[in-house]
């Protein structure tokens, strides 16, 4: 009987190869995330390596977000073209080379110049990995699935804060780079061999063959496969749409504003919070334990994004969230302004607590809006979507830590002002975007 793919997975149980799909493509993004934090971990010991002041290292550190800026979207836009496995393959030699690479810097600009190079293959990763996951999985478990997979860069940040300081005193910061980006390759290169390309793809390609191979892992391969022509894939024509299609422009304009608003604040907080905390009075490995808890509970928050958002909407999800994140803004500011010289045991575990609910909360919100677009927009452009936001985000990201040094050179309060600020933006998504995802009691009923 001739029908979709994701027809055919409609109703039927989850296969040993989608869930495999599924663990590739977190793992994956675990070790983008341990690649893209190694660096702000050990930050402290590179400035007293090379005699530079925080400031200066700025640009090392905004580096590999101007290279995901261009990365998300050329990446998306790559996966859209010849593929996404294809395109995360390459992107994980990318990040995992560039991270090599740097172990051999001796400068700002070198470090610079390889971290922007490595944030080409960071950007690409991840819609890549949203994009492969969703063509994968059926409607019902894709909010599920992608805040499983969307926790791959907390669950590598929590990972890198936990193994560094056992990596640092015996080989270094420079070994710590060369094991974890052999790693990347290794992982990438084990699952371009395993996984294959998601057969919607292949057959919006004109690739019937390949479609029909690559679906018999998870249907009856006597299936016929037809080109998906479902809701927001077409507009009304019959003929796929673009990421700049008219019906994709709220979602563009709300994905724009409050993506870019989460991107800078988590970035903001993950690659300033060891210098902020040191400057405060914390030893290195009490400030490295912020990151920890950073991982940790950007982890909770990531796999709470997909039931809380299935189940009372991405809407009352988004303000209740933002919400969040402005007040605990507000209130670790407080806290670190009024701290003392010499933080007690208690003021110090208040603070790491508060730094990493404050990246907890922001995760939540990242994979939310991660889960939005999945299912916000079309397959013809999912992949290119996905990657469009991304880069939007970067651009406040950048700045910010670009310019975060700069801001707690000024002072703390400086920082913390600039961090309310752009929380307040988070709010944004909830009234402009008009593809939310709709609470599980409104799902049955007609939109």
């Amino acid at each position: 009987m001739p029908m979709t793919f994701s027809a055919a997975i409609a109703r039927a149980p989850l296969r040993p190869f989608q869930v495999t799909v599924a663990l590739f493509a977190l793992l994956l993004l675990v070790f983008d995330g341990v690649d893209l934090q190694s660096l702000p971990l050990v930050t402290p010991p590179i400035l007293e390596e090379w005699g530079i002041d925080r400031a200066a290292f700025g640009p090392a550190l905004a580096a590999s977000l101007f290279g995901m800026g261009f990365g998300s979207i050329l990446g998306g836009m790559l996966g859209d073209r010849i593929g996404r496995l294809r395109t995360l393959f390459l992107a994980c030699l990318i990040f995992g080379a560039a991270t090599i690479s740097a172990s051999f810097t001796h400068d700002v600009w070198q470090m610079s110049a390889v971290r922007a190079l490595g944030g080409l293959g960071f950007g690409a990763a991840y819609p890549n990995a949203l994009a492969l996951v969703s063509d994968w999985v059926p409607d019902r478990w894709r909010a599920h699935t992608v805040s499983l997979v969307s926790i791959g860069i907390p669950v590598g940040i929590s990972v890198s804060a936990a193994v560094m300081p056992y990596l640092l005193p015996n080989y270094g910061w420079r070994g710590a780079f060369i094991a974890f980006g052999s790693a990347s390759i290794v992982l990438g290169t084990l699952a371009f061999a395993l996984l294959r390309e998601p057969p919607p793809f292949l057959l919006a390609k004109g690739k019937a063959e390949a479609a029909r191979r690559s679906a018999a892992k998870v249907i009856d391969p006597a299936i016929e496969l037809l080109p998906e022509t479902v809701g927001a894939n077409e507009d009304g024509t019959g003929e796929s749409i673009g990421i700049f299609h008219p019906s994709n422009r709220k979602l563009n304009i709300g994905m724009v504003i409050s993506f870019s608003a989460t991107t800078t604040l988590v970035y903001g907080l993950l690659n300033w919070t060891t210098v902020l905390l040191t400057s405060a009075g914390f030893t290195l490995a009490q400030a490295q334990q912020a990151g920890v808890w950073q991982g940790i509970l950007s982890i909770v928050g990531g796999l709470s994004a997909g039931l809380t958002t299935r189940t009372f909407g991405s809407r009352a999800v988004t303000m209740v969230g933002a919400a969040l994140i402005l007040a605990n803004i507000l209130a670790l500011g407080w806290m670190v302004e009024n701290i003392g010289a010499a933080p007690s045991a208690d003021e110090r575990m208040f603070i790491i607590l508060l730094e990493g609910l404050a990246v907890g909360l922001v995760s939540m919100m990242i994979t939310v809006f991660y889960v939005v677009m999945a299912q916000g927009y079309p397959t013809s452009c999912r992949s290119g979507g996905i990657g469009f936001v991304i880069t939007s985000g970067r651009l406040f990201s950048i700045a910010m830590v670009y310019y975060g040094g700069t801001l707690l050179n000024m002072g703390s309060a400086w920082y913390f002002g600039v961090l309310t600020v752009i929380a307040m933006l988070v709010f944004a998504a909830a009234f402009i975007i008009d593809r939310q995802v709709r609470p599980a009691r409104k799902q049955e009923q007609p939109a």
